[in-house]
Protein backbone atom coordinates (compact mmCIF):
# COMPACT_ATOMS: atom_id res chain seq x y z
CA UNK A 1 0.00 0.00 0.00
CA UNK A 2 1.16 3.38 -0.66
CA UNK A 3 2.20 6.00 1.65
CA UNK A 4 -0.31 8.11 -0.15
CA UNK A 5 -3.30 5.77 0.43
CA UNK A 6 -2.41 5.45 4.07
CA UNK A 7 -2.74 8.48 4.35
CA UNK A 8 -6.09 8.89 2.50
CA UNK A 9 -7.72 6.28 4.98
CA UNK A 10 -5.95 8.37 8.26
CA UNK A 11 -7.51 11.69 7.08
CA UNK A 12 -10.87 9.87 6.65
CA UNK A 13 -10.21 8.55 9.92
CA UNK A 14 -9.79 11.83 11.37
CA UNK A 15 -13.47 13.09 9.94
CA UNK A 16 -15.48 10.59 11.53
CA UNK A 17 -13.74 10.98 14.71
CA UNK A 18 -14.92 14.50 14.57
CA UNK A 19 -18.34 13.84 13.96
CA UNK A 20 -18.20 11.12 16.62
CA UNK A 21 -16.97 13.72 18.88
CA UNK A 22 -19.16 16.57 18.06
CA UNK A 23 -22.52 13.91 18.48
CA UNK A 24 -20.48 13.49 22.34
CA UNK A 25 -19.98 9.72 21.60
CA UNK A 26 -17.45 8.05 23.32
CA UNK A 27 -15.80 5.46 21.08
CA UNK A 28 -17.60 2.67 23.15
CA UNK A 29 -20.87 3.81 23.28
CA UNK A 30 -20.60 4.33 19.19
CA UNK A 31 -19.76 0.54 19.35
CA UNK A 32 -22.58 -0.26 21.14
CA UNK A 33 -25.07 1.46 19.57
CA UNK A 34 -23.49 0.09 16.23
CA UNK A 35 -23.03 -4.06 17.52
CA UNK A 36 -19.18 -3.67 16.91
CA UNK A 37 -16.13 -4.29 19.10
CA UNK A 38 -14.79 -0.93 20.48
CA UNK A 39 -11.52 -1.56 18.79
CA UNK A 40 -12.83 -1.55 15.17
CA UNK A 41 -13.84 2.03 16.32
CA UNK A 42 -10.29 2.90 16.90
CA UNK A 43 -8.87 1.05 14.43
CA UNK A 44 -10.95 2.92 11.70
CA UNK A 45 -10.30 6.80 13.00
CA UNK A 46 -6.55 5.78 13.17
CA UNK A 47 -6.72 4.89 9.46
CA UNK A 48 -5.43 0.90 10.35
CA UNK A 49 -9.12 -0.09 9.04
CA UNK A 50 -11.09 0.73 5.81
CA UNK A 51 -14.40 1.19 6.83
CA UNK A 52 -17.28 -0.14 4.12
CA UNK A 53 -19.58 1.59 2.90
CA UNK A 54 -22.56 0.53 5.12
CA UNK A 55 -20.02 1.21 7.84
CA UNK A 56 -20.19 4.96 7.31
CA UNK A 57 -24.30 4.73 7.21
CA UNK A 58 -24.38 3.20 10.68
CA UNK A 59 -21.47 5.62 11.78
CA UNK A 60 -23.85 8.73 10.56
CA UNK A 61 -26.90 7.64 11.23
CA UNK A 62 -25.64 7.42 15.06
CA UNK A 63 -23.50 10.47 15.13
CA UNK A 64 -26.63 12.51 13.57
CA UNK A 65 -24.48 13.24 10.27
CA UNK A 66 -26.58 11.87 7.45
CA UNK A 67 -25.90 15.12 5.68
CA UNK A 68 -21.77 13.99 5.94
CA UNK A 69 -22.53 10.49 4.43
CA UNK A 70 -22.39 11.13 0.68
CA UNK A 71 -19.11 13.20 0.77
CA UNK A 72 -17.80 10.28 3.01
CA UNK A 73 -18.82 7.70 0.81
CA UNK A 74 -17.05 9.60 -2.47
CA UNK A 75 -14.01 9.69 -0.15
CA UNK A 76 -13.75 6.16 0.62
CA UNK A 77 -14.40 5.25 -3.09
CA UNK A 78 -11.96 7.41 -3.72
CA UNK A 79 -9.49 5.75 -1.35
CA UNK A 80 -10.43 2.18 -2.82
CA UNK A 81 -9.68 3.11 -6.65
CA UNK A 82 -7.73 6.18 -6.90
CA UNK A 83 -4.35 4.14 -6.92
CA UNK A 84 -3.77 2.17 -9.47
CA UNK A 85 0.01 0.43 -9.31
CA UNK A 86 1.67 1.18 -12.76
CA UNK A 87 2.93 -1.97 -12.76
CA UNK A 88 -0.60 -3.25 -13.10
CA UNK A 89 -1.65 -0.55 -15.27
CA UNK A 90 1.54 -1.47 -17.59
CA UNK A 91 1.49 -5.57 -17.48
CA UNK A 92 0.70 -6.02 -20.77
CA UNK A 93 2.30 -3.65 -22.22
CA UNK A 94 1.76 0.26 -23.37
CA UNK A 95 -1.39 -0.21 -26.01
CA UNK A 96 -3.74 -0.94 -23.02
CA UNK A 97 -3.40 1.85 -21.51
CA UNK A 98 -3.24 4.21 -24.36
CA UNK A 99 -6.25 2.27 -25.57
CA UNK A 100 -8.32 2.91 -22.21
CA UNK A 101 -7.55 6.88 -22.46
CA UNK A 102 -9.08 6.84 -25.85
CA UNK A 103 -12.52 6.30 -24.48
CA UNK A 104 -12.05 8.10 -21.67
CA UNK A 105 -11.20 11.37 -23.79
CA UNK A 106 -13.71 10.83 -26.20
CA UNK A 107 -16.22 10.88 -23.73
CA UNK A 108 -15.10 14.40 -22.62
CA UNK A 109 -16.02 17.80 -23.62
CA UNK A 110 -13.70 20.05 -22.05
CA UNK A 111 -10.45 18.94 -21.14
CA UNK A 112 -7.78 20.95 -18.80
CA UNK A 113 -3.94 19.48 -18.94
CA UNK A 114 -0.66 20.61 -17.20
CA UNK A 115 2.61 19.43 -17.67
CA UNK A 116 5.99 20.59 -16.05
CA UNK A 117 8.62 18.75 -18.46
CA UNK A 118 7.13 16.75 -21.10
CA UNK A 119 4.42 17.56 -23.86
CA UNK A 120 0.91 15.99 -23.34
CA UNK A 121 0.53 12.95 -24.93
CA UNK A 122 -2.42 14.41 -27.12
CA UNK A 123 0.21 16.98 -28.82
CA UNK A 124 2.83 14.36 -29.34
CA UNK A 125 4.51 13.61 -32.76
CA UNK A 126 5.20 9.85 -33.20
CA UNK A 127 9.03 10.20 -33.00
CA UNK A 128 8.56 11.99 -29.51
CA UNK A 129 5.78 9.66 -28.99
CA UNK A 130 8.16 6.79 -29.60
CA UNK A 131 11.03 8.45 -27.18
CA UNK A 132 8.87 8.73 -24.49
CA UNK A 133 7.71 5.55 -24.14
CA UNK A 134 10.57 3.35 -25.22
CA UNK A 135 11.93 5.24 -21.93
CA UNK A 136 9.01 4.56 -19.95
CA UNK A 137 9.49 0.94 -20.76
CA UNK A 138 12.87 0.44 -20.11
CA UNK A 139 12.25 2.35 -16.75
CA UNK A 140 9.59 -0.13 -15.35
CA UNK A 141 10.64 -3.73 -17.52
CA UNK A 142 7.72 -4.20 -19.51
CA UNK A 143 6.55 -6.24 -22.15
CA UNK A 144 8.26 -4.39 -25.29
CA UNK A 145 5.18 -3.31 -27.56
CA UNK A 146 6.25 -0.16 -28.38
CA UNK A 147 5.10 0.30 -31.74
CA UNK A 148 1.65 -0.80 -31.21
CA UNK A 149 1.83 1.76 -27.94
CA UNK A 150 2.99 4.93 -30.49
CA UNK A 151 -0.28 3.43 -32.70
CA UNK A 152 -2.51 3.66 -30.12
CA UNK A 153 -1.26 7.06 -28.39
CA UNK A 154 -1.51 8.88 -31.72
CA UNK A 155 -4.80 7.10 -32.40
CA UNK A 156 -5.85 9.21 -29.36
CA UNK A 157 -4.93 12.48 -31.21
CA UNK A 158 -8.51 12.17 -33.43
CA UNK A 159 -10.12 13.72 -30.42
CA UNK A 160 -8.99 16.66 -30.97
CA UNK A 161 -10.55 17.15 -34.78
CA UNK A 162 -14.11 15.69 -33.54
CA UNK A 163 -17.16 17.17 -32.29
CA UNK A 164 -17.13 20.74 -30.45
CA UNK A 165 -14.90 19.38 -27.42
CA UNK A 166 -12.50 22.37 -25.32
CA UNK A 167 -8.57 21.55 -24.68
CA UNK A 168 -6.51 23.89 -22.69
CA UNK A 169 -2.91 22.26 -22.57
CA UNK A 170 -0.63 24.54 -20.06
CA UNK A 171 3.45 23.71 -19.67
CA UNK A 172 6.10 24.72 -17.90
CA UNK A 173 8.72 26.71 -20.19
CA UNK A 174 10.95 23.77 -19.37
CA UNK A 175 9.06 21.21 -21.75
CA UNK A 176 10.63 23.38 -24.94
CA UNK A 177 13.82 22.41 -23.21
CA UNK A 178 13.70 19.04 -22.12
CA UNK A 179 15.18 17.39 -24.47
CA UNK A 180 13.19 14.06 -25.89
CA UNK A 181 14.98 11.94 -28.04
CA UNK A 182 17.22 14.36 -29.88
CA UNK A 183 17.34 18.02 -31.74
CA UNK A 184 15.35 16.83 -35.06
CA UNK A 185 13.04 14.69 -32.52
CA UNK A 186 12.73 18.50 -30.42
CA UNK A 187 12.23 20.25 -34.08
CA UNK A 188 9.80 18.50 -34.61
CA UNK A 189 7.88 18.14 -32.22
CA UNK A 190 8.00 21.82 -31.70
CA UNK A 191 6.74 22.34 -35.13
CA UNK A 192 4.11 20.18 -34.57
CA UNK A 193 3.05 22.64 -31.87
CA UNK A 194 3.34 25.88 -33.42
CA UNK A 195 0.74 23.62 -36.15
CA UNK A 196 -1.94 22.35 -33.65
CA UNK A 197 -2.25 25.73 -31.44
CA UNK A 198 -3.90 27.29 -34.93
CA UNK A 199 -6.78 24.52 -34.01
CA UNK A 200 -9.93 26.91 -33.11
CA UNK A 201 -10.61 23.97 -30.48
CA UNK A 202 -7.42 24.13 -28.49
CA UNK A 203 -5.76 26.77 -26.10
CA UNK A 204 -2.11 26.35 -25.28
CA UNK A 205 -0.11 27.85 -22.54
CA UNK A 206 2.79 28.13 -21.71
CA UNK A 207 4.41 29.41 -17.73
CA UNK A 208 7.48 31.43 -18.33
CA UNK A 209 10.92 30.51 -16.20
CA UNK A 210 10.64 33.53 -14.81
CA UNK A 211 7.28 33.00 -13.40
CA UNK A 212 6.43 33.52 -9.46
CA UNK A 213 5.84 30.22 -7.51
CA UNK A 214 2.05 30.64 -7.20
CA UNK A 215 0.71 26.86 -6.91
CA UNK A 216 2.55 23.44 -5.71
CA UNK A 217 1.69 21.88 -8.84
CA UNK A 218 4.80 18.80 -9.04
CA UNK A 219 3.12 16.83 -11.45
CA UNK A 220 1.28 16.42 -14.60
CA UNK A 221 -2.33 16.40 -14.26
CA UNK A 222 -5.32 16.31 -16.70
CA UNK A 223 -9.08 17.65 -15.67
CA UNK A 224 -11.93 15.82 -17.61
CA UNK A 225 -14.98 18.18 -17.83
CA UNK A 226 -15.27 18.65 -13.35
CA UNK A 227 -15.95 14.64 -12.85
CA UNK A 228 -12.00 13.07 -13.15
CA UNK A 229 -8.38 14.34 -12.69
CA UNK A 230 -5.57 11.88 -13.25
CA UNK A 231 -2.32 12.50 -11.73
CA UNK A 232 0.69 10.33 -13.37
CA UNK A 233 3.33 9.52 -9.84
CA UNK A 234 6.23 7.82 -10.19
CA UNK A 235 4.75 4.73 -8.84
CA UNK A 236 0.94 5.28 -9.42
CA UNK A 237 -1.68 6.51 -11.45
CA UNK A 238 -3.84 8.64 -8.88
CA UNK A 239 -7.79 8.56 -10.11
CA UNK A 240 -9.20 11.43 -8.33
CA UNK A 241 -13.07 12.09 -7.83
CA UNK A 242 -13.97 13.61 -4.67
CA UNK A 243 -15.24 16.92 -5.70
CA UNK A 244 -13.13 18.76 -2.85
CA UNK A 245 -10.01 17.55 -4.45
CA UNK A 246 -11.18 18.26 -7.92
CA UNK A 247 -12.14 21.71 -7.34
CA UNK A 248 -8.16 21.94 -5.76
CA UNK A 249 -7.12 20.76 -9.21
CA UNK A 250 -9.06 23.32 -10.78
CA UNK A 251 -8.09 25.94 -8.72
CA UNK A 252 -4.44 24.95 -9.31
CA UNK A 253 -5.15 25.05 -12.76
CA UNK A 254 -6.44 28.48 -13.12
CA UNK A 255 -3.87 29.96 -11.25
CA UNK A 256 -1.17 28.24 -14.05
CA UNK A 257 -3.55 29.28 -16.85
CA UNK A 258 -3.49 32.40 -15.26
CA UNK A 259 0.38 32.88 -15.53
CA UNK A 260 0.74 31.45 -18.69
CA UNK A 261 1.38 33.52 -21.80
CA UNK A 262 -0.73 32.35 -24.97
CA UNK A 263 -0.78 33.57 -28.63
CA UNK A 264 1.98 35.25 -30.17
CA UNK A 265 3.75 35.78 -26.64
CA UNK A 266 3.44 31.64 -26.89
CA UNK A 267 4.81 31.53 -30.29
CA UNK A 268 7.38 33.34 -29.63
CA UNK A 269 8.53 31.57 -26.93
CA UNK A 270 8.50 28.23 -28.88
CA UNK A 271 10.29 29.73 -32.11
CA UNK A 272 13.19 30.64 -29.47
CA UNK A 273 13.02 27.33 -28.69
CA UNK A 274 13.14 26.33 -32.29
CA UNK A 275 16.04 28.63 -32.62
CA UNK A 276 18.52 27.16 -30.15
CA UNK A 277 17.77 23.53 -31.39
CA UNK A 278 19.02 24.64 -35.16
CA UNK A 279 22.08 26.14 -34.16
Amino acid sequence: MTSAVHEAREALGQRLRELRRDAELTARRLAELSGWHESKVSRIEHGKQTPSEADLRVWCEHAGSDGQLADLVATLRNIEAAYLEWRRILGTGMRRPQKARVRLESETNSMRWYEPYVFPGLLQTPAYAEAILRKVIAFYNIPDDLEEGVAARIERQHVLYRGRRRFNFVVSEQVLHTTVGDDEVMRGQLDRLLNVMMLPSIAFGIVPATAAYEAPATNGFAIFDNRLVQVETISAELAVTQPREIALYEEMFTVLAGQALYGSAARGLIGRALESRNN
